[in-house]
């Protein structure tokens, strides 16, 4: 008998493809090598427990310590029970990093089973339910472990931690905790500490509605602990309980600062004031340490002078967002400091209104952007591969050469980039743009209604120019970054209706004026970008069709996260037939984020994104939206990886537990990672129901933000 991948036919008799396969194109018949490379993209629990079953050569190279040695389950939704624990009595002795980030749901006796794999040296467990008595067993057999993950929820209790889970904290150099009470949590055990990055997602209020204290009734915290640290890293939700526990932490640094610290980063929501704690050791940091990383609170650098005596090594990552920082001290405290930035490889200016301008309080949202200070930028941080120039209003000055998008085209290394839209407008109106329909038209119209989906209310969707204008200068400079991974195009006065634990907001900003000019044709501009993974489009008024769209899914085939909001004039939704033509196209998309008031997610909707094969994750917004039950049910049905439904629409609530229950009863015992929330948007109980969703589901798809330089590149692994 034939082995696999012999052809026991004649190859004259053949036709030409299946000659080729005679002469050995069969996949066995690849090297080792190649295997090894083909079978490194196929997640772990399919590779063990089922590709290796197949033959004996793959059974061999599926043990191959190159795809053992890491194991990642994060976003495997797949990943069952009893597949985890199979997977780990098979192969758990040769793992040496293990993520399980954000595997919510599985039970913490299952998550207990990590304890088997001794030979662990990096393991996240961020997100996965894990008592102290549970977290003290796992890390008590973990005696090489040098890198840990883990979430601090309530009832933590640092008393029940063993001796040689202690033992083995003190050997941990990498520490990331998401704190969800006011706690130290393992902090003070973890003696070698090199890199701590704290996640501070604190509740002010518990669901009783009793206030909570930033008291930390956990042990003790002494300042040689962090002698050897090198990375200290804090990110705060929303909330003063927030505030009030990080600067407890800091209380700890600011006696004395650690000697190797390089990466210094702070980030706050809204206001932080500063205290003499943080006073000292700000002025600690620049007599004593050198940093490659600085990320600060607003608050903590507008008006002072803190970063023209703050010294810099290879400096890799800046964050100066929401900062009220000039273009003029930019370039005097960062680049004319004589430092070498060609080291820099992410620079987040998101919100800094000045960073483009001279020294000037006088400066109004429609002045022009200083196109010098942009030009030494640029020539200063030549290897930039990460830029966020969000949330502010950028408007280039007449002239050749002198358009914000000609300077950045310099940046060829980009790989994401974060733009507002006003700023990708020619800097003079084109004569060959259609006017801009008057906003009378997006009021409701006929009796009282508004436009919905499947409702034609305006030209074919398709007429019209909408492909890309070689004359544009947003067109030139997508042609000059061909590699981008990730693109935002983001309004300057865009806010989602879904912050972060805080009631709907029921108005919006209008639209800068000068974004009335970027349209469906700048849109089509980005089907330059083969390599486009990750888009962001929030605040386009003048999409008047969304043809622009249709060019995207045709050409972006590696897109695998869109998110869309605000997309045309307010209460009309025009771009309907062009947006489930491109979801035709979008075969590995696998989250979808849409924001859109007034939108009708109805069958015609859920019928185009049932063709997207790869989606996993959805996300609905639509303040006065609609939906229909059954063509929710029956995309479910056809769409078999989807695990996130997330719809905030203006249904009743009746209606929204209803298809919430049905969903959860249909789907749930196939799909263990199933997490339906179907609410509505203005509803006083929305901010109770969000608690609920898993971080990673929240942080990544339900909220909207911009992801561009959010956090220095490589930070966690």
């Amino acid at each position: 008998m034939a082995s696999i991948g012999e052809d026991t036919s004649s190859a004259g008799d053949a036709p030409p493809a299946a000659a080729a396969v005679a002469d050995g194109a069969h996949l066995l018949g690849f090297s080792d090598e190649i295997l090894l490379h083909i079978l490194s993209h196929v997640p772990s629990i399919d590779l063990i427990l089922n590709v290796r079953r197949t033959c004996r050569k793959l059974a061999a190279l599926c043990l191959d310590k190159s795809l053992t040695h890491t194991v990642l389950l994060q976003k495997d939704y797949e990943a069952s029970e009893d597949k985890v624990k199979q997977l780990v009595t098979e192969i758990g002795w040769e793992i040496q990093q293990l993520s399980m980030a954000g595997c919510y749901w599985l039970s913490g006796s299952t998550v207990e089973h990590v304890a088997r794999c001794r030979g662990l040296v990096k393991v996240n467990l961020s997100g996965c339910h894990l008592t102290s008595l549970r977290l003290s067993k796992v890390l008590s057999a973990l005696q090489r472990l040098r890198s840990l993950a883990i979430d601090v929820s309530p009832g933590f209790d640092a008393s029940q931690l063993s001796g040689e889970c202690k033992a083995t904290l003190s050997r941990v150099r990498e520490l990331k905790q998401t704190l969800y009470t006011p706690s130290y949590g393992v902090v003070p055990c973890c003696t070698s500490l090199e890199k701590l990055l704290l996640y501070f997602e604190i509740l002010d209020r518990t669901r009783e509605g009793a206030v909570l204290s930033g008291q930390l009734m956990v042990g003790q915290s002494n300042v040689p602990r962090y002698q050897h640290l090198r990375v200290f890293y804090a990110r705060l939700a929303p909330g003063y309980i927030n505030q009030e526990v990080v600067r407890l932490y800091l209380a700890v640094l600011s006696d004395r600062t650690p000697e190797n610290l390089h990466a210094f980063l702070i980030s706050v929501p809204g206001s932080f004031a500063e205290s003499g704690a943080t006073k000292n050791l700000l002025e600690s940091m620049a007599r004593n340490v050198a940093l490659d990383a600085l990320q600060l609170p607003k608050s903590w650098l507008n008006g002072s002078a803190l970063l023209q005596h703050m010294k810099f090594s290879s400096p890799f990552y800046f964050s100066f967002s929401r900062c009220a920082l000039s273009g003029g001290h930019l370039i005097r405290r960062v680049i004319d400091g004589g430092r070498d930035l060609r080291s820099l490889a992410g620079l987040n200016l998101s919100g800094c209104a000045h960073c483009l301008a001279p020294d000037s309080l006088l400066r109004k949202a429609e002045d022009d952007i200083d196109s010098g200070i942009l030009e030494t930028l640029v020539a200063a941080c030549g290897n930039l591969r990460h830029l966020n120039l969000s949330a502010a209003h950028h408007h280039s000055p007449e002239g050749p050469g002198r358009h914000l998008c000609q300077l950045l085209a310099r940046l060829c290394h980009l790989r994401s980039l974060s733009l507002p839209v006003c700023a990708v407008a020619d800097s003079a109106p084109r004569a060959d743009r259609a006017p801009v329909q008057p906003a009378t038209h997006a009021v409701p119209r006929g009796f009282g209604k508004k436009v919905r989906i499947g409702v034609p209310s305006g030209p074919d969707p398709f007429s019209g120019q909408a492909g890309p204008l070689p004359s544009s200068v947003f067109w030139s400079l997508l042609k000059s970054v061909p590699f981008l991974d990730r693109l935002e195009l983001i309004g300057s006065n865009f806010s989602s209706a879904m912050p972060r634990n805080e009631p709907a907001i029921r108005n919006s900003l209008p639209p800068c004026g000068r974004a009335q000019s970027v349209g469906d044709s700048e849109v089509a501009a980005i089907g330059q970008l083969a390599f486009l993974r990750h888009l962001t489009l929030a605040q386009l008024p003048s999409i008047l069709t969304g043809s622009g769209l249709v060019s995207i899914g045709v050409q972006c085939q590696q897109l695998q996260s869109l998110s869309l909001a605000h997309l045309g004039t307010m209460g009309k939704v025009a771009y309907t037939s062009a947006l489930a033509d491109m979801l035709k196209h979008c075969k590995r998309l696998k989250d979808l984020r849409l924001e859109q008031p007034y939108f009708s997610a109805n069958a015609q909707f859920f019928q185009a994104l049932s063709q997207c094969s790869a989606l996993q994750r959805l996300c609905l917004v639509s303040r006065s939206g609609t939906l229909q039950p059954e063509a929710v049910l029956a995309f479910m049905a056809r769409c078999l990886h989807v695990v996130v439904c997330h719809l905030f629409t203006g249904e009743s609530l009746s209606t929204c537990r209803s298809l919430q229950q049905s969903l959860l009863r249909s789907f749930q015992a196939e799909r263990p990672a199933l997490n339906v929330v179907i609410f509505p948007l203005l509803h006083e109980g929305l901010t109770d129901v969000i608690r609920d969703v898993p971080m990673v589901h929240l942080d990544e798809v339900t909220l909207f933000k911009s992801r561009v330089a959010e956090e220095p590149p490589n930070l966690w692994w």
